[in-house]
């Protein structure tokens, strides 16, 4: 199950506890929410996310956003690769 929480911003550990509570597996800060707003006006929708960080409190070392943005940076390619993929099959 996926939580979801307002962003920018990083969950704190209450946050990640109560999600946790409630069934989440993973937290997405936005993505759910814009889903939902493009299907109540009736767009079609594709999503696609990528995890880059444990949640606060859940690794050993603590939560950085310098350690967030490279994990952003090692996923872009394939991103882009099934993005682009993604678009040529709909064209």
């Amino acid at each position: 199950m996926l939580g979801v929480a307002l962003g920018p911003s990083y969950e704190t550990r209450a946050e990640i506890t109560m999600l946790e509570r409630m069934g989440a597996d993973a937290v997405c800060m936005s993505t759910a929410a814009e889903v939902a707003a493009a299907n109540e006006i009736g767009l079609p929708v594709a999503c696609v996310s990528s995890i880059t960080n444990w949640a606060a409190g859940k690794s050993p070392a603590r939560l950085r956003h310098e350690d967030v943005t490279a994990g952003v940076a090692a996923v872009a390619p394939a991103l882009r690769s099934v993005i682009e993929r993604l678009i040529l099959a709909l064209a």
